[in-house]
């Protein structure tokens, strides 16, 4: 008898619990979900966190040394309690991005080293002014409804740059920040100045304005101050994701199959220890699967199999009933050009194909190592064509046009037509790329449009903290 086949699911202590079952859309998505269960249950995962591995061998755990190995029936337990459904909310505690499964929510990236800057168009060091400018800039995008912390604060002390940063996207967009931090010290002090932004933790945890970004290790390592952070977060009902990055043939296996797998314990391994904290707890679930590029070892952000597999996760978050975490917008060129355009294009429209609700990198390049103000500007235009496509057409009556074209009958036209009054705005109109007839001379070519219109929004578009909060937000930061 095969592993798989002695896995019953059939412990007593899971029969105590009446549970929302998983429910997967294909067998494929079945066959994915059940080899994650016996990567967990056979091979667990390295937990080095003490408190963390006696709340897990408390509810029926092995644990053998760091190892920790989870029952497939507390897998199925914890995804039985946690939320379906999240939102996140901007200054004003309205709603930005509510994750219902039929709506894809786009934001920018994190920890970009480097900064392309469009006065110059010159590659250097991400500063927290970049930080405040690109803030404005994913502020001003339509298509962005969240932010990221975009770059890491090279002229900051490295002891509190996580801090600094954090405190220059809370101060300059208003839209909600998913981040990240060092340690659990870092965490506390940017709950706090989420807490000065809500106005309190009651309406902080009520309309949460921050998700907390924790990143496990592949392959299969939560170290200790990653399950700080996570217990920290679980604790107060902080929504958080549990996002590790497996490589395929490098941290991950070389089959796309089994890197999905890896990535899909390693990410409910969080969903479970969170849940035995706090059940309820927000989570949600995805991991950035991609390939190493054995040509160059790059971790590559352009990889069609990056998009693939990411879709396959999807489905296993629909299964599962959780919020699921995509990438799209990224990739491996080295500036805004035809491969970086052709590589967000593909990555868009398949993070909004496979139902994914939150998707960030939008508008990183140079695999995660650069960010450019002038490709979020040429990606928010991509997310807004996909967004367009994946409306559909509409069978409405008046839509389907029937009397319409009854009335213009064959030989006709329909530009006087009261009808096409109604329905012409519905149709998407670019901002960037150029539909105009005739020949190109005295035009200006996308690049020159997307610079243009990137200079514009950053020199207009910035909407900071009120002074008074700015002032709080000061004096927290003259404490680290």
């Amino acid at each position: 008898m095969s592993y798989r086949e002695m896995y019953t699911g059939s412990n007593a202590l899971a029969q105590q619990t009446e549970r929302r079952q998983p429910h997967f859309p294909t067998e494929r998505a079945r066959q994915l979900h059940q080899a994650t269960l016996e990567l967990m249950e056979r091979t667990g995962l390295r937990v080095s966190h003490e408190g963390a591995r006696e709340i897990l061998h408390s509810h029926g755990c092995q644990v053998d040394g760091t190892r920790v190995r989870i029952p497939g029936w507390l897998v199925e337990r914890a995804l039985s309690s946690a939320p379906s459904q999240l939102a996140f909310f901007n200054r004003s505690g309205e709603a930005s991005c509510v994750m219902t499964r039929n709506t894809t929510w786009y934001g920018p990236t994190l920890d970009a080293f480097d900064y392309l800057d469009p006065a110059t168009g010159s590659r250097k060091p991400f500063t927290t002014g970049d930080c405040a400018s690109t803030a404005a800039l994913a502020d001003a995008l339509p298509n962005f409804s969240w932010i990221m912390t975009i770059g890491v604060a090279s002229d900051a002390p490295s002891d509190i740059s996580d801090r600094v940063i954090a405190k220059q996207a809370l101060t300059w967009c208003q839209k909600p920040l998913l981040f990240c931090c060092s340690d659990l010290r870092a965490l506390k002090d940017i709950y706090t100045m989420a807490r000065v932004v809500a106005g309190d933790e009651e309406r902080l945890l009520r309309r949460p304005n921050i998700l907390l970004f924790n990143s496990p290790i592949s392959p299969l390592v939560y170290d200790e101050g990653v399950l700080d952070k996570l217990l920290f977060a679980a604790e107060k009902g902080l929504p958080q994701l549990c996002y590790p990055g497996p490589q395929a043939g490098a941290t991950a296996p070389a089959t796309l199959a089994g890197t999905v797998i890896q990535g899909s314990a390693e990410s409910l391994f969080g969903v479970v220890l969170g849940q035995l904290v706090n059940p309820g707890a927000p989570f949600i679930y995805g991991a950035f699967t991609t390939v190493m590029d054995m040509a160059t070892t790059a971790f590559s952000y352009g990889a069609p199999e990056m998009n693939l597999m990411a879709y396959h996760m999807a489905e296993l978050a629909r299964g599962y009933g959780l919020p699921f975490f995509g990438m799209s917008g990224c990739s491996d060129a080295k500036t805004a050009d035809q491969q970086a355009a052709a590589e967000a294009t593909f990555s868009c429209l398949n993070a909004a194909m496979s139902g994914a609700d939150m998707v960030h990198d939008n508008g990183w390049l140079d695999s995660a190592t650069l960010v450019s103000p002038e490709y979020m500007v040429l990606v928010d235009e991509i997310i807004a064509m996909v967004e367009q496509y994946m409306q559909g057409i509409g069978l409405e009556q008046e839509r389907m046009a029937l009397e319409v074209m009854d009335r213009v009958g064959p030989g006709g036209h329909y530009l006087m037509e009261e009808h096409t009054m109604s329905y012409f705005r519905d149709i998407w109109y670019p901002r960037l790329f150029d539909r105009s007839p005739g020949n190109t001379a005295g035009k200006q070519d996308l690049t020159a449009r997307i610079r243009e219109r990137t200079r514009s929004l950053l020199a207009d578009t910035a909407r900071p903290l009120p002074d008074s909060l700015r002032r709080e937000m000061e004096e927290l930061a003259s404490h680290w």
